[in-house]
């Protein structure tokens, strides 16, 4: 029954058509990350980046870092917003819309309903990541017509980093996985204010918040002594396997952090949404 009930919600969930548009604003950025890059002056900084430090420009300057280029950028810019519309939307819409005491009326208890929204979040999440690096290595890969090597150079966590192609798609791959892990907690705070008594914008609109002070704070220098305890700081744990030598210790730690939140808010928002009245 748990299986039938999800496949439903998954149905209802992609025929929205606001679930689609992170699909297709991750399209729209990737085709314009490559075109300002056919800019003589871009071409020209990225390829003295490289040839400064002593890497051949055509031997790196290829599908593998350029698809991790799009996916760094990206996720900066729009990875949170398409995460947190979806999971402040699954809950709250179905109650503004009336749907909700519908869906009560039948014999099935609230945390299951629950449940099963959940999961339908965190298979769109993963799914949205793995378009998102898929996409963005094949728009790259024809962009330069061939993989190449792998680059990698993330200054604000302090990435410098060279690959042959064999090893960069390799890390390419894993580190996309662990990216599909680590915005699971975007979805858990949009979940759970999805579950307060608010429209469905403002799940979203706090769930932005939460992680633009996070990020903000985490970006003043007087804080980096205590910098473990903002999210952001253990969401980039991802980045940090394209490490020369990854730390895997702290890899796990910002996992067992994320994991540890994220059932903290789904058990917040699972009590407000189980204390609430939708009879009146």
């Amino acid at each position: 029954m748990f299986a039938t009930q999800l496949k439903n919600e998954l149905l209802k969930l992609f025929a929205r058509k606001r679930t689609h548009i992170g699909f297709g604003a991750f399209l729209v950025v990737q085709i314009t990350i490559l075109g300002l890059l056919q800019l003589p002056k871009a071409k020209r900084a990225f390829g003295q980046l490289l040839s400064s430090n002593g890497y051949l420009p055509e031997e790196y300057y290829a599908g593998l870092t350029l698809g991790l280029l799009i996916i760094v950028f990206t996720i900066s810019l729009l990875g949170a917003l398409y995460v947190a519309l979806v999971g402040g939307d699954v809950v709250a819409k179905e109650v503004e819309d009336g749907t909700m005491r519908m869906i009560l009326s039948r014999p099935i208890s609230r945390l299951r309903l629950l449940a099963v929204k959940w999961v339908a979040c965190v298979i769109y999440t993963f799914t949205l990541m793995v378009f998102l690096g898929a996409t963005s290595l094949l728009a790259g890969t024809i962009y330069r017509q061939g993989l190449g090597k792998l680059f990698v150079f993330v200054p604000h966590e302090g990435l410098f980093s060279a690959f042959d192609t064999g090893e960069g798609l390799w890390r390419y791959w894993r580190a996309v996985f662990f990216l599909g892990v680590v915005t699971q907690i975007i979805t858990a705070v949009a979940f759970m204010f999805s579950c307060f008594k608010m429209k469905p914008a403002s799940a979203t609109i706090l769930t932005l918040s939460v992680f633009f002070v996070d990020f903000v704070l985490r970006s003043i220098p007087y804080f980096a002594s205590f910098q473990k305890y903002f999210i952001s700081y253990h969401t980039a744990c991802w980045v940090r396997t394209y490490a020369d030598v990854v730390p895997w210790a702290g890899v796990a730690e910002s996992l067992v952090y994320l994991t540890a939140l994220g059932a903290t808010f789904w058990i917040v928002g699972a009590m407000a949404f189980c204390a609430r009245d939708f009879k009146s």
